[in-house]
């Protein structure tokens, strides 16, 4: 497993990491400790979760619950900041809402702390030196060791590093994203702006929820498990006549030069500067297996200029 660091940080992470969405909701706890028992035989290292996956807390429950002593071997990233009740309170990027966040990831994750803690969606109702003065405060404590964020506009990143360099503050080492061959919108702000600034990229939906496996084609069942068959509103989102003609063509060049959708998926990405560590979900340890072997393909500048060509047209 080739293991980078995260952006210009000390913090190093295994090039294909695992989103722990799954943990606590679609999948149960034996089937948890299946997929990071595997994750862990691979030397995935990455392990990233949040307090409102698994309905609320169930994927860190359930990770704390299968970790045990491997928790020291991994990088454990976690996220705060959504609305984890209908209350409108415990959510934000307020002092006071992620001192409470972060103890009650740290009892359901059963650890003292906190490798990677992302901001995971902006809070238009607080100041960005109130939620870096707060991160900054846990990292004091050892309670988190280095903070993120995700979903954030390029703007607001330049904002939020600004005031960090301004007030002597550490700032987000990272940020994460959706990101892949089929939806590259951040190739225009966010990826110059977290290479200005030492950002290391953690895509996630890196397969566009399953559109670039290969198992989906046009006017063809669709296979009965899958997201996009049984979430419409995904469905609506990724399955347009443009995702279908790039993929259609994604497939026949993967195809001709004897490699699958997974691998030309993860390896492109892999290749795309500054992307540390690709996140990809898993239900099953198969799918881990997948997914490590996926991003050893090298690919070339003609290869790169080819998919551009592809991925880019309208």
């Amino acid at each position: 497993m080739e293991i980078r660091n995260l952006g210009r940080s000390g913090l190093r992470v295994s090039a294909i990491g695992l989103g722990c969405n799954n943990f606590g909701s679609r999948i149960d706890l034996e089937a948890t400790r299946k997929v990071i028992h595997q994750a862990l035989d691979l030397g995935i290292t990455l392990f990233d979760t949040a307090d409102v996956y698994g309905e609320a807390g169930g994927s860190e429950t359930a990770m704390g619950q299968v970790l045990g002593e491997a928790r020291k071997r991994i990088v454990l990233a976690s996220k705060f900041g959504m609305a984890m009740d209908d209350s409108g309170e415990r959510q934000g990027g307020s002092r006071r809402w992620i001192m409470t966040a972060v103890e009650d990831s740290l009892r359901r994750l059963r650890t003292d702390w906190i490798d990677l803690y992302q901001f995971h969606r902006v809070d238009p109702r607080t100041p960005i030196e109130e939620t870096l003065r707060t991160l900054e405060d846990l990292v004091r404590q050892g309670k988190v060791r280095y903070f993120g964020c995700s979903n954030m506009p390029a703007w607001q990143m330049v904002e939020a590093q600004w005031t960090a360099r301004q007030f002597g503050l550490n700032g987000f080492v990272s940020c994460q994203d959706e990101y892949s061959l089929l939806v590259r919108d951040i190739d225009r702000d966010v990826v110059p702006a977290a290479c200005t600034y030492g950002m290391g990229l953690l895509p996630f939906f890196p397969l566009a929820c399953g559109l670039l496996t290969g198992k989906y084609r046009r006017n063809a069942p669709m296979p009965a498990e899958g997201r996009l068959t049984k979430t419409q509103r995904m469905a609506d989102r990724y399955l347009t006549e443009v995702n279908w003609t790039k993929t259609e063509q994604l497939i026949a060049f993967a195809e001709a030069r004897g490699r699958t959708m997974l691998e030309l998926a993860f390896s492109w990405l892999l290749a795309r500067q500054p992307v540390a560590s690709v996140i990809a979900g898993a239900t099953r340890p198969e799918q881990l297996r997948q997914n490590v072997t996926a991003g050893d393909w090298h690919l070339s500048d003609d290869d790169l200029a080819e998919i551009d060509r592809i991925t880019t047209a309208s």
